[in-house]
């Protein structure tokens, strides 16, 4: 049986983001925009034509960013917080955990770009740690949406948390996943397909790729669970164990550094609550190369047929374990 699938029809999550942000500003006025001169990567165009007054362009300029955003929501209103996420991230760090983090700010940051969607600028615009950055730190959910429905979605809760919040957004077109409607609920994981010989984990720009990697395994006569894990904090432990015991194996893909990202905080779980045979796929701890972002996700061994091979690999080493 053939293993091309046909391309399905891609979407933006930036547009779904600021779709919900336009309606969200238009019946609340403390929401306003933060960027560094990045309205037009943030697509914040439309909002700044319809409340010029509510977006704040502080320029190239990220500590800046991220400090006049904890400042506009100590004064009562609710800042979303956007740039590039290799630099919002990178660049002020130290004001993300200080002024937002450790201060518990109503602060909503929101990295565009993420992962290598910036993939021919370089090492310097790739965002491939920004999950290892933030999970560590508290009072910060950190959150990557697998598509534009959930993007939406997101977006209403992080609106009406009391809280910080770091949404990861990438300019690299996804299907929809989800259904029409769906409601976002953080640490909890979205069973996409069931199957018990092993599990798929995923978030981002990465879960539409597990999806037909286990479509690819399923025309072998292997059924994988695929999770979409958009929380990486707080994590969806109970969905992580239930994978371990009922599938025994759990491969993870990720648009990020294969240290310290979405794999290393399912394998958290793993070793603590029950051992099974992992495998983590994403940047191997170098410098991605120049590149697209589709090709450099392939050139990593992320391409759905290559995932489905890993699984496959994971399933024989679960065998011999047994």
């Amino acid at each position: 049986m053939s293993e091309v699938l046909t391309a399905p029809k891609l979407h933006d999550c930036r547009d779904a983001f600021t779709a919900v942000l336009e309606r969200l500003a238009a019946a609340d006025d403390r929401i306003v925009a933060v960027c560094n001169d990045s309205v037009g990567s943030s697509k914040l165009g439309g909002f700044r034509s319809r409340w010029p007054e509510r977006l704040v362009n502080v320029g190239i300029a990220e500590q800046d960013l991220v400090g006049v955003g904890a400042g506009l929501a100590n004064g009562g209103l609710l800042p979303f917080v956007c740039g590039a996420a290799p630099f919002l991230t990178g660049r002020a760090l130290e004001q993300i955990k200080a002024d937002i983090a450790y201060s518990n700010a109503n602060v909503k940051l929101v990295g565009i770009s993420s992962g290598m969607a910036y993939g021919e600028l370089g090492p310097t615009h790739h965002s491939i740690e920004d999950f290892a950055w933030t999970r560590v730190l508290p009072n910060l959910p950190v959150i990557a949406p697998c598509d534009s429905v959930e993007t939406a979605a997101a977006v209403e809760w992080a609106a009406s948390y009391p809280g910080p919040v770091f949404l990861r957004l990438s300019r690299v077109g996804v299907p929809d996943l989800l259904p029409e409607g769906h409601t976002f609920e953080p640490g909890r994981a979205n069973l996409l397909r069931d199957g018990g010989d092993v599990t798929l984990i995923a978030n981002g720009t990465l879960t539409h790729r597990m999806v037909r990697a286990a479509e690819i395994l399923a025309a072998r006569g292997v059924e994988a669970r695929v999770l979409n894990m958009a929380t990486v904090r707080p994590m969806d432990v109970e969905a992580v164990v239930a994978a371990a015991r009922e599938t025994g194996a759990i491969l993870t893909a990720e648009e990020h550094s294969v240290h310290g990202g979405l794999g290393s905080a399912i394998a958290e779980v793993v070793v603590a609550e029950l051992p099974v045979p992992m495998r983590i796929l994403g940047v191997p701890g170098i410098f991605a190369p120049t590149g697209s972002a589709e090709f450099l996700l392939d050139e990593f061994g992320m391409a759905p047929a290559a995932v489905a091979d890993a699984a496959q690999a994971l399933i024989a080493r679960k065998a011999a374990n047994a």
